[in-house]
């Protein structure tokens, strides 16, 4: 590759190893000396979910994950083995949590609406009382 293609990408590198910080940073600095340039980063950030992650580093970047070569390929391949089963672990869970949310809703609604036909049942039975 060119310089002129990797500067880009290393100083995304370098802001993410600063932080959402180091980003708000260079947006504001970018909007006082050169306004189009912010407007872009910001829209950049906002694109990238940078603006609103949590985490320090962006999701994308294999090194926030730690897959950087060890030198040893025994090694590197537990590793991605690890984090691929614990990736799978985490998807797992939180479907998991989703089918649990969705049930707990279901019960509620169910209830809600027992409770609703109760009351429908009552109405009638005083509106015909009454009559």
């Amino acid at each position: 590759m060119t310089p002129v293609a990797t500067w880009p990408s290393q100083a995304e590198t370098w802001l993410d190893q600063r932080g959402k910080g180091a980003w708000i940073a260079a947006m504001v600095l970018s909007f006082i000396f050169f306004w189009p340039l912010g407007l872009a980063l910001l829209a950049y950030m906002i694109w990238s979910k940078r603006m609103f992650s949590k985490c320090k580093y962006a999701k994308s970047r294999p090194q926030a994950y730690g897959f950087q070569s060890s030198g040893n390929s025994a090694f590197d391949a537990y590793k991605a083995d690890t984090l691929r089963r614990l990736e799978e672990e985490q998807s797992n869970f939180q479907d998991f949590l989703k089918r649990l949310r969705d049930a707990k809703d279901k019960a509620e609604f169910d209830m809600f609406m027992e409770e609703r036909g109760r009351q429908a049942a009552q109405e009638a039975r005083s509106e015909t009382q009454a009559q």
